[in-house]
């Protein structure tokens, strides 16, 4: 067996897009860490945390892996795109369907694809 202990995201600037992210999330970057650095994490309640790293090389293809998020504070899906548009994310797929499933495949500042699901809430609602 082995346990997930941190979920590692390439970058051109890790602490930029991990600054984003939290912005994002509500979670707060590591202790110490700062502009310039190499490595810049982003704490969550328990593992895995998110790992912001540098690399020289620029994303030009998909994402083999993605984060789903989904909104909390009674937001919805829907509320939670526009509020992920105000913050620098842009819609590159857009899955909503007319019954209200679906989902919403974004990219953040960097081009980094994740999808934006409905809340429990919505899904509870709807079964």
């Amino acid at each position: 067996m082995i346990e997930i202990h941190a979920v590692t995201i390439d970058a051109a600037d890790p602490y930029e897009i991990a600054t984003w992210w939290s912005k994002a999330t509500g979670l707060p970057l590591g202790e110490g860490d700062k502009p310039g650095d190499d490595e810049v994490m982003l704490r969550t309640k328990q593992d895995p945390f998110l790992l912001f790293i540098r690399v020289p090389e620029g994303k030009t293809v998909k994402n083999r892996i993605h984060l789903d998020v989904n909104g909390t504070e009674g937001r919805t899906r829907d509320q939670e795109v526009e509020r992920l548009i105000g913050l620098g994310a842009t819609v590159h797929d857009d899955r909503r369907q007319p019954d209200g499933t679906g989902w919403v495949t974004m990219l953040d500042p960097e081009g980094n694809e994740f999808c934006v699901c409905r809340s429990q809430a919505e899904r509870e609602a709807q079964s």
